[in-house]
């Protein structure tokens, strides 16, 4: 049987929620007796987990980091969507989409799943010559978002531009020379918002395929933020413009 790892309180526990079938057994820290481990422990148990409990050296030689929080689990994978076109046939209302363009760190990946989750998104794609794939860091920084947020790797990315297009997305790239700011821009109705690595940014082919650049207004000394926090930024605002609009329609149609 094929399994994969996941490790720390956040990761597991959303596994435990959504598919407790999936999880193997759950190695823990035998050392930890802390409120968090009790709670933990009580809620795998009740879920009907195997516990097993492990030293310090166990668990790291599972995870492949010290940075386990006493946590370790084996799951089966679970089946995921393959396409993005699978995923917007299942979308209810207008679709929103984050495209990362060059992101290799698995640190900035699971953060931005995380906050891709939060704000609602249907997606996250990346291209996968340009990318980090889904791993165990990921997970773990991703606090389960890596479980409920498809991670969509596609060979051509600004092939799959165009297909968004070609369903009625909108395509808003990220550029820190924009002429239009964030909060200017409409970022209501379908919307792809495709942001780059920090430094270097959207290739010039992405840039190029994008139906509009925006930009976020700095205020300060820095020039860019994490691509993350880019994230977080350009996806809650859409949030806020949505559930806006959605407002403004009710009020329209109760006259």
């Amino acid at each position: 049987m094929s399994t994969k790892v996941l490790f720390g309180f956040h990761a597991v526990t959303v596994r435990l929620k959504t598919a407790p079938q999936s999880v193997v057994e759950i190695h823990v820290d035998g050392q930890r007796r802390d409120a968090r481990m009790r709670q933990f422990t009580e809620r795998a148990t009740a879920a009907g987990a195997r516990l097993v409990e492990s030293d310090d050296e166990r668990l790291a030689g599972l995870a492949g980091t010290t940075r386990h929080q006493g946590v370790v689990a084996r799951v089966t994978p679970l089946a995921l969507r393959h396409s993005l076109d699978e995923v917007l046939d299942d979308v209810q209302g207008p679709p929103l989409v984050l495209v990362l363009d060059g992101v290799t760190d698995p640190h900035n990946l699971g953060a931005c799943l995380r906050v891709a989750d939060g704000a609602g998104a249907h997606a996250v794609v990346a291209p996968k010559d340009h990318a980090v794939g889904l791993n165990a860091t990921v997970a773990k920084v991703a606090s389960g978002a890596a479980e409920t947020v498809p991670y969509l790797m596609v060979t051509n990315l600004a092939r799959t531009l165009a297909e968004l297009k070609d369903r009625g997305v909108r395509v808003v790239g990220t550029s820190e020379d924009a002429s239009v700011t964030l909060f200017d821009a409409d970022l209501t109705g379908p919307l792809a918002l495709v942001l780059g690595a920090e430094g270097p940014g959207m290739r010039q082919l992405t840039r190029k395929s994008c139906d509009e650049l925006v930009r976020i207004p700095m205020q300060g000394a820095v020039e860019s933020l994490n691509v993350s926090v880019a994230a977080g930024v350009c996806l809650f605002e859409a949030l806020r413009q949505r559930r806006g609009s959605g407002a403004a329609e009710a009020r329209l149609r109760r006259g």
